[in-house]
């Protein structure tokens, strides 16, 4: 089944985000009957295939429902919803390891079921809040990657803006007030039974079970706030959110006020100011104040790029020097975290006594490097990529002497470079393409 939106349904979002775009006030009122539509839940179920994921509390896999039939149990689920009898089973919550790779996160798993009507109403929602969304918000949006975020951050600091707010919100996903999340989609949406659809997922209970497997519930409809993450209809709840600080950041100015540029992916956010940037967080968080959101403080500061450098999605922005002139300019590379984070990968996958055959660990080992290849290709890369192709290649080197029971003695000669990355088939990060700024120049301070 292709992943192509058929042409009836891209024609039904473009005409929702057309009239969206064209009448800011607009409230939308006929949707349900759309995201029921025969159409749309038959290609939602094959969106949320494509995505696959761990089943749910009920445990139902998409290969049971296509052993018992894929098109009855849709009719099924359109019958429902129909009928105004869908109810979301609880979310199977799961700790997962932080990016960082300190302490764990919680996800929360929907049903198969679940996740198909929730990708059917983002279908449907989603071009209508796509026409209000600023230019300056990347995440979880069509057409728009964390790679514009960077750029956007780099461009700013080459254009002078170098008084850097490097802002983190704290567990923004579990914060999000429901009530205040209602009143931003009611002010787009006055259809009732879709209204109250999102409100059955803000107040889903999640299922916790122990290392026993003891259950535990919590959540519910005594929950005031938080979009469990994981759900395929959070990203877009979280971005709506969001847009309540990007609208007070253009209303009350702060772009001509401070000389300020804003960039937010999700729940991630950097202030690039001209000046005045210790106002310009003061307003900032009485403003996350007041929509009940709260920046960590411990996380949370001013960065001149000049003096210490900064991150943001994977990438340290700050001062470098060009190895071939010497000069200074305001770059942007690869973080120590994602160049640690790789590190770790590559040795979870070249471990001692790794028993598979080199053609499956080559396999995995080249994804690894060809996606994160393909995630750091802005910037000041090379040295970086030259770096680690001889990490790689030196633990390469380690396993196959000891999978050979090959004594080293210091001897490179058995898997010289050459042959680990071209006879043995190792991607190499240097002969991966990379893209360079537009220009590499240090504006001068101040």
């Amino acid at each position: 089944m292709s992943l192509t939106t058929p042409e009836k349904i891209q024609r039904l979002r473009e005409s929702l985000y057309a009239k969206a775009k064209q009448e800011p006030e607009c409230r939308f009122h006929f949707l349900y009957d759309k995201i029921y539509r025969e159409d749309v839940l038959t290609h939602a179920y094959a969106i949320a295939k494509h995505n696959r994921g761990a089943a749910g509390v009920d445990l139902m896999t998409f290969e049971e429902i296509e052993a018992n039939g894929r098109e009855p149990w849709l009719r099924a689920l359109q019958e429902e919803l129909k009928e105004k009898r869908y109810k979301p089973q609880p979310v199977r919550r799961v700790m997962i390891p932080k990016a960082s790779g300190v302490g764990q996160r919680p996800l929360g798993i929907p049903t198969i079921r679940d996740r198909v009507v929730q990708t059917a109403a983002k279908l449907v929602l989603e071009p209508i809040f796509e026409a209000d969304f600023d230019d300056s918000a990347h995440g979880y949006r069509p057409g728009r990657n964390a790679g514009d975020a960077i750029e956007e951050v780099h461009n700013a600091l080459q254009a002078g803006h170098v008084e850097a707010i490097d802002a983190d919100l704290s567990k923004y996903f579990d914060t999000i007030p429901h009530a205040e999340l209602m009143k931003c989609l009611m002010r787009r949406i006055s259809d009732g039974n879709v209204l109250m659809l999102l409100k059955m997922w803000l107040k889903v209970p999640v299922e916790e079970r122990d290392d026993k497997g003891n259950r535990r519930m919590t959540g519910g409809k005594k929950s005031k706030c938080g979009t469990p993450q994981g759900g395929v209809i959070s990203p877009l709840l979280a971005n709506i959110y969001m847009h309540r600080f990007i609208k007070a950041f253009r209303k009350h100015k702060l772009g001509e006020r401070y000389g300020a540029v804003l960039v937010n992916y999700a729940d991630d956010f950097v202030v690039l100011c001209k000046r005045n940037a210790v106002e310009a967080l003061a307003v900032t968080r009485a403003w996350m104040e007041r929509i009940g959101l709260e920046l960590n403080e411990e996380k949370t500061c001013i960065r001149n790029p000049y003096l210490e450098h900064f991150d943001f999605l994977g990438y340290s922005f700050g001062k470098m020097h060009s190895p071939r002139t010497g000069g200074a300019y305001l770059g942007a590379k690869p973080s120590k975290k994602a160049i640690s984070r790789l590190r770790e990968k590559v040795r979870s996958i070249l471990f001692p006594g790794n028993q598979m055959p080199w053609e499956l660990i080559t396999k995995r080992l080249n994804a690894t490097l060809r996606g994160w290849a393909n995630y750091f290709a802005y910037g000041s890369v090379s040295a970086v990529r030259k770096s680690f192709d001889n990490y790689v290649s030196e633990r390469v080197r380690a396993f196959l002497y000891r999978r050979h029971k090959i004594s080293r003695g210091g001897s490179t000669k058995f898997f010289a470079w050459h042959r680990i990355h071209a006879e043995l088939g190792v991607f190499s990060l240097s002969a991966a393409p990379a893209r360079k700024p537009w220009r590499e120049t240090c504006p001068r301070a101040g």
